[in-house]
């Protein structure tokens, strides 16, 4: 069976005050291409497929034609399955649902203790596909009262041991968590001190894991448990990645092999490193095509050039981001160096760190200590 797994479309992000709606469009286009070259018998997004729980009009339109799009893209037979990530609304990925279903577009409900797959077909026989949204521990709790449930990973565990499969049949899983040791980019919401962390060990029972979450693709522990990574570029992180499309085919026995289609961007994204002089000069910018694009400057001048990014404007039209890197920000990340991470530090520490790095005093005050943790508490309480 021949799948086509992405994740990470975050329809209608905004980027350093950049919107990336005309990225998406271009890249969801892509996507489709590739479904019609490919014909997989599966399609699977697995999460964040909007990048706020309350998408604008504009980018519920622009799903609304990639799904119009996609159906039209793929054989008669195809099943697409979508859940719900972190950044999105389960209620409003779920909506419609029922009706979605009988034209093969599976939407993941809103997680309720139990997750019923959805079973489909090839030469080599049946394959179970379950989809489990994004979930927190506090969410499964509320299921399972009389379990102990104190972190993501027993959250997870206890998910899957609920689904009750059936192991005579190819199974696979489709979520959106970050599992231990993959590799984040600075475009992912993380929780402090890694908290969110899943084992990679409670996917066991999967033939192929459809990860979504983070925004580089990897494997994790084994080759089928897999984060597509997202299809465009949300940072400067992912400067140096080969974003792709994952294409998974599974033999009868469940044994995978992959193929990564790699996708094109209007803009791409670029780091330029210099004096202000040189990222001015004629001779170093004319005709390069990286001015185009979404552009970093970092700029090396010891003193700071007025109106500069203003002035770099004119030259490179995309300009995300200007910093600097001379004596006196080199000071400053002594400081960042020096801060001890060999253990894990609670928010309130974390933040303490950062105060003394920006601010050069050592210490909070008693009021500012006490602010902080009210603060605190209230995050954490929302959960």
């Amino acid at each position: 069976m021949k799948l086509l797994h992405t994740s990470d479309l975050h329809i209608g992000k905004h980027v350093n005050g950049f919107s990336m709606i005309d990225e998406q469009r271009h890249v969801l286009g892509q996507i489709c291409d590739v479904v019609q070259q490919q014909k997989p018998d599966a399609v699977l997004i697995a999460g964040d497929v909007y990048d706020k729980s309350v998408p604008s009009a504009e980018a519920v339109q622009v799903f609304d034609w990639f799904l119009t799009k996609l159906t039209e893209s793929a054989t008669p037979d195809a099943h697409i399955f979508i859940i719900s990530g972190n950044h999105d609304s389960p209620e409003r990925i779920a909506f419609g649902a029922q009706i979605m279903g009988r034209q093969n577009i599976h939407l993941s409900p809103v997680y309720d203790g139990t997750v019923k797959p959805v079973i489909i077909s090839d030469k080599d026989g049946p394959v179970a596909f379950y989809m489990l949204p994004f979930i927190k521990p506090v969410a499964v709790r509320h299921f399972f009262e009389n379990e102990e449930i104190n972190s993501y990973t027993d959250a997870m565990r206890l998910a899957i041991a609920s689904m009750n499969i059936d192991k005579t049949m190819r199974n696979v899983l489709i979520c959106h968590q970050f599992v231990t040791n993959a590799v984040r980019s600075e475009s992912e919401e993380t929780i402090v001190g890694g908290l969110d962390n899943v084992d990679a060990q409670v996917f066991a029972d999967f033939d192929y894991v459809a990860l979504g979450h983070l925004h580089r693709p990897q494997s994790c522990e084994r080759p089928t448990i897999r984060y597509s990574g997202s299809p465009l570029k949300y940072s400067f992180s992912e400067v140096n990645d080969k974003k792709t499309i994952t294409i998974a085919d599974m033999d009868a026995n469940g044994a995978v092999m992959f193929e990564y289609i790699p996708t094109s961007h209007l803009h791409d994204w670029v780091d330029l490193r210099g004096s202000y002089n040189e990222l001015t000069a004629l001779q170093y910018y004319n005709g390069k095509p990286e001015r185009e694009g979404f552009v970093r400057v970092t700029l090396t001048d010891e003193n700071e050039i007025p109106f500069a990014i203003n002035n770099l404007r004119e030259i490179y039209p995309n300009i995300m981001e200007l910093r600097y890197d001379n004596k006196r920000t080199q000071t400053k990340s002594i400081v960042v160096n020096k801060i001890d991470t060999t253990k894990q530090k609670t928010p309130t520490e974390l933040f303490a760190e950062f105060y003394e790095m920006q601010n050069g005093e050592s210490s909070l005050t008693t009021e500012q200590q006490s602010f902080i943790n009210e603060i605190m508490e209230r995050v954490q309480n929302r959960e």
